[in-house]
């Protein structure tokens, strides 16, 4: 097993009161590992909530607060593995590793039990958690985009983060004179513009063009202001995407199988209504995308959402074409 050696995150950028990123250095006297971009490392926190599992009559799993003799909740260690968005190039000059999180919330409200701590850090008071000196994973561009020209990645939410740290490695890299023949499309979604992390970065990225690079940002819950921005795309990533291939919308998808299958398709109606249609940046148009997209020398890589991932495989197959996800 990894050894465990104890971190302390010296900086920490809310985007927003539920994503937010984290640099954490290494215990005293270490180094982190050397790792690839797209890799993650587990990390942990000794004070979580703690929950255990109840299993009812119907079959049904529940996971519920676990109270000790005097029905006070028990705290302890939880820990989960998290993909690295800081470069190699990054942690190699500056010795940080740095993380994009999101707080998660239960179907009850309630805060996922290793992020609520996490999101209760100070890089000045409660700054320190457990780190496994282990980094891994082989969502690797390495492993996953071999004998491919053309890399699409899709990145929504949090999904970003393996696609950040490969695009500022490559960058890097680039920009010292190691040179890359594959073109790079980074399809990045989330709900609001603040959220967009490390947006002007991969806007000077595309910008120098040191590596072959279209950057595609997106927000779905798009404001006035964001209406007004034509550099901003509009929609969820895996809808921006079906928008290039003259797909429908998912929704619209669901609500015609409701149809064909006579369902109930009040409620799809209602969600397709809310849905942000898709709308790309004005630096790029479908066109452009598709030319960057030849089936038999693209891979489309994603991380994120489930169902987004699940609809963005769905559409890669449509398209014959390669599919890669993170998936732990």
């Amino acid at each position: 097993m990894a050894a465990q050696k104890t971190g302390t995150v010296t900086y920490r950028h809310d985007l927003s009161p539920y994503l937010s990123l984290f640099r954490v250095m290494p215990e005293a006297g270490s180094k982190f590992p050397h790792y690839q971009g797209g890799q993650y490392v587990a990390l942990r926190r000794d004070n979580c909530r703690l929950t255990k599992r109840v299993i009812h009559k119907d079959g049904s799993i529940e996971y519920v607060p676990d109270l000790d003799a005097q029905g006070n909740l028990k705290r302890g260690p939880v820990a989960h593995s998290y993909s690295i968005a800081s470069a190699p190039f990054e942690t190699e000059q500056n010795g940080y590793l740095e993380f994009y999180v999101i707080l998660e919330l239960q179907e009850t409200g309630e805060p996922g039990r290793l992020t609520e701590s996490l999101f209760n850090l100070d890089p000045k008071g409660d700054n320190q958690l457990t780190y496994f000196e282990k980094i891994t994973g082989d969502f690797t561009l390495e492993s996953r985009a071999r004998d491919a020209k053309n890399v699409v990645m899709v990145g929504t939410g949090t999904g970003l983060a393996p696609f950040a740290s490969m695009l500022k490695q490559l960058h890097h890299e680039a920009s010292n004179g190691k040179a890359h023949d594959m073109r790079f499309t980074l399809f990045h979604a989330n709900r609001i513009y603040s959220e967009l992390a490390y947006h002007n970065d991969l806007i000077k990225i595309e910008a120098e063009q040191k590596i072959d690079f279209v950057y595609v940002p997106s927000v779905s819950r798009p404001t006035e202001q964001d209406y007004k921005n034509s550099k901003i795309g509009k929609g969820r990533a895996n809808n921006a995407l079906r928008h290039v291939f003259d797909m429908p919308l998912k929704e619209e998808q669901e609500l015609r199988a409701a149809q064909a299958q006579g369902k109930d398709v009040e409620e799809v109606k209602a969600f397709l209504e809310r849905t942000v249609k898709p709308v790309l940046p004005s630096h790029v148009s479908k066109k452009s995308l598709l030319e960057r997209m030849d089936p038999s020398s693209t891979v489309i890589l994603t991380c994120g959402n489930p169902l987004s991932m699940a609809d963005i495989e769905f559409i890669a197959k449509t398209n014959n074409i390669r599919f890669e996800k993170e998936d732990w």
